[in-house]
């Protein structure tokens, strides 16, 4: 059976699971606690980098969300989440790329930013603007389909639709972006993302999670920068 390590609020692994749920695949799932779990040495052992997901099918192991969801792609094609159509193939793989290039980046720039304060940091509407810009970008692609590839759901909404939804709460409405906004509101009313989808306890402690990763980031960077390098000084 397909074994998923995953982290509920990941927002690298709940794209895969996604996928899982939406093919209707057997699988498993192994939670993995990002408050430190994923640097101990038996989770290394499965991924030198320290992050989820990670997929286990049989003897082979497949790190990278986008490794794995091509994978079961390819594996398992039935039920199949990418057209083959060259124009809407293209339009999926631009709304994947995109969400992941700039609008992640600008989710976990808001993620972080402390909501306490009355007053927004440079980078803060940096992200905010770079976020509404993808939106706008979004909005264009989707036109008047109910999907990115027409009537098909896609990897496009497995990983744009973990992301969209959202930012309303992280200062980016959604109302400038109708059609995207109805599109967001038909995949949360499904039955594979009302199973993922947080609770406010969970997305309240994740974004407080957030807003300290960047310290704890420091400290597991110098222990990692240590551990490596003792690994190759006694590699010569």
């Amino acid at each position: 059976m397909l074994k998923l390590y995953y982290a509920r609020p990941s927002i690298y692994a709940r794209p895969v699971w996604l996928a899982l749920l939406e093919k209707q695949l057997p699988f498993e799932l192994v939670p993995v606690d990002l408050g430190g779990q994923q640097f101990e040495p038996a989770f290394l052992a499965l991924n030198p980098f320290g992050h989820v997901p990670i997929l286990e099918d049989g003897d082979f192991r497949v790190i990278e969300s986008l490794a794995i969801l091509d994978y079961l792609e390819a594996k398992y094609p039935t039920i199949s989440l990418l057209p083959t159509d060259a124009t809407a193939l293209a339009t999926v793989r631009m709304v994947q790329l995109v969400a992941l290039n700039e609008l992640l980046p600008a989710v976990v720039k808001l993620l972080m930013q402390d909501q306490r304060s009355d007053q927004l940091s440079a980078e803060t509407e940096y992200a905010q603007l770079r976020a509404t810009h993808t939106l706008t970008f979004l909005e264009s692609r989707l036109g008047e389909a109910p999907f990115f590839a027409g009537e098909q759901l896609t990897l496009a909404e497995i990983v744009a639709g973990t992301l969209v939804d959202k930012l309303p709460d992280l200062g980016v409405p959604l109302t400038s972006c109708p059609r995207l906004m109805n599109w967001s509101e038909r995949l949360l009313a499904r039955p594979a993302w009302q199973q993922i989808e947080l609770s406010p306890a969970e997305w309240l402690t994740f974004k407080r999670r957030m807003r300290v990763m960047p310290k704890v980031w420091q400290r597991r960077r110098r222990q990692r920068m240590k551990a490596l390098a003792q690994q190759f000084s006694g590699s010569l």
